[in-house]
């Protein structure tokens, strides 16, 4: 195992030539004049055409080394606002900011509300709701590692901007301050559970009601420890006033827990994906498949996009049936040519004679 004096190294010396553009075909286009941006941030969108007034919204944060676009092509959340009815909101990191396109979600004045790239991702919301008439009461945002960790600091700075979130592979609001720190709560050491809940209260004076939270995480997860997962539920519980999962079950092999606050609604949810490592979770058959495996987007049999979309209550709780495509009729074919009749000189030069009256009939 790197110590973590190496790792700060080797993370230093990357470069934007250690990372090729992908020059990946994009469905987003970008949001001009989104307010202001004090984290530096770049902000993609998609809005499917003829989207009905008063319709979701989904912010969605990529992870280190991804574009917006590479995030999409992998998790399919586009693929599934043009399948459902939604827009998605795309914050893009920058490599004047960070060089491995992180979210600096372990920096305090990226993290703090009002400040950096939570400011900035808090107006690409806004300017996105008011101009294109979407639902104020109906916005969530997901996000993968580091845009899972800037997930949680979304939900904590913001609650009130928030119906819910999922975070997948991430880490709990407030849990490092600086590399050093994030790199030893990535491993799951030197984090204190007796303040978790305590650091979402203290950032914002938000008091209720909170954001659902999901949790997704790989058991085998070797980047970020699956300690987190468990860290992050337990920053919410208190918040939402729950005690032990009021259901374990198994989904498609995967245990997933679900918690239930006094009046029946799942407030927060956890996946444990079985023998995953560090990604998104997807399936890649079915009538709920979207996206499409490669670096960080794993093919586990379990499509976490739709899932989490499910439980927002912005696609159906079971995927209806994919349209199936109607056959185009085969052309009929074209009838064989005739086969040529066979010639007769004799006969043939007798005509020729008659019809110039050479010889008699």
């Amino acid at each position: 195992m790197r110590s973590i004096s190496s790792t700060i190294a080797r993370l230093r010396n990357l470069t934007p030539a250690t990372f090729p553009a992908t020059g990946r075909d994009s469905n987003l286009t970008p949001l001009e004049g989104s307010g202001r941006n004090p984290g530096a941030l770049r902000a993609l969108l998609h809005v499917p055409s003829g989207l009905s007034p008063e319709a979701p919204l989904v912010v969605v944060l990529h992870g280190c080394t991804q574009t917006a676009a590479d995030y999409d092509h992998g998790s399919g959340w586009s693929e599934l606002a043009d399948r459902f009815g939604f827009a998605v909101l795309f914050p893009e990191q920058q490599r004047a900011n960070n060089p491995n396109l992180c979210f600096n979600w372990f920096s305090p004045e990226d993290t703090r509300r009002g400040s950096g790239e939570v400011e900035s991702i808090r107006e690409m919301i806004v300017a996105t709701v008011e101009r294109h008439g979407l639902n104020p009461a109906r916005v969530f945002v997901t996000g993968l590692s580091a845009g899972g960790a800037m997930t949680s600091a979304m939900l904590a700075c913001h609650p009130e901007l928030f119906a819910g979130g999922a975070i997948v592979a991430g880490l709990p609001f407030g849990s490092a301050r600086g590399v050093p720190e994030a790199l030893e709560r990535m491993r799951g050491r030197g984090h204190d559970r007796a303040s978790l809940g305590e650091r979402v209260r203290a950032a914002s004076p938000h008091r209720g009601p909170w954001p659902a939270v999901s949790v997704w995480h790989g058991s085998s997860d070797a980047t970020v420890d699956a300690v987190n997962a468990a860290m992050i539920v337990d920053q919410w519980r208190g918040l939402h006033g729950v005690g032990e999962p009021d259901t374990t079950e198994r989904v498609a092999g995967h245990v997933h827990r679900t918690w239930r606050d006094a009046a029946g609604r799942a407030v927060i949810e956890e996946y444990v994906v079985a023998g995953m490592g560090h990604g998104t979770p997807l399936a890649t058959h079915g009538d709920d498949a979207c996206g499409s495996p490669g670096p960080h987007m794993l093919d586990a049999g379990i499509s976490s996009t739709y899932r989490i979309a499910a439980a927002w209550g912005i696609v159906p709780a079971i995927a209806p049936p994919r349209p199936v495509a109607t056959p185009t009729a085969a052309p009929a074919p074209a009838p064989a040519p005739a086969s040529p009749a066979r010639l007769d000189p004799a006969a043939t030069i007798s005509e020729a004679l008659r019809a110039a009256g050479l010889m008699k009939p």
